[in-house]
């Protein structure tokens, strides 16, 4: 019985160690299968965390870049939302989601990695105060900090467009 069950664990701590965008063995750039949820789970999560969201439209449709909408956000990428807002304590309000509008791209707003937040002085200082700078994006210069778990924050001047290769350690 022994054997078994050191055998299982060890079936479970390398298979934790392989598991793309978790283990030791892969990258946080490394692109994985995610899994999708819809905007009714995505708001339903936030609601349970404390966590706001808004649009300048007041509408949720993804095809319509003055909505904020989740339909086909990454399950990750709202576990990383509740993590930063249990972690730091912070108000936190969603500004951009999944709808057409964003930079397009393989780590884009449309395929569910990013979400954007309205800046605020706790959330900034706590991204700032917390996470390591990276320097400025290619691009538009905009200032990049990353988490431990390889997420990455820009600031973007009026608000966080946050990039969520993982939960964050949820």
């Amino acid at each position: 019985m022994k054997i078994r069950s050191t055998l299982t664990a060890l079936a479970l701590v390398s298979g934790a160690l392989l598991a793309p965008g978790f283990g030791v063995l892969s990258s946080a750039t490394e692109a994985h299968a995610a899994t999708k949820i819809s905007h009714a789970t995505a708001t339903s999560m936030f609601r349970s965390s404390g966590i706001t969201w808004s649009s300048s439209g007041g509408c949720s449709n993804r095809n319509n870049p003055t909505c904020t909408s989740f339909d086909q956000l990454n399950l990750m990428s709202a576990q990383g939302a509740q993590t930063l807002k249990s972690a730091s304590g912070c108000a936190l309000n969603i500004t951009g989601g999944t709808e057409t509008g964003h930079a397009s791209g393989t780590y884009s707003h449309w395929n569910g990695y990013k979400l954007d937040f309205s800046k605020g002085t706790c959330v900034g200082n706590y991204i700032k105060n917390t996470f390591s700078y990276i320097g400025a994006r290619p691009g538009d210069g905009a200032p990049q900090w990353r988490s431990g778990s390889g997420n990455v924050y820009a600031d973007e001047g009026n608000h966080w467009d946050v990039t969520y290769y993982n939960c964050g350690g949820c």
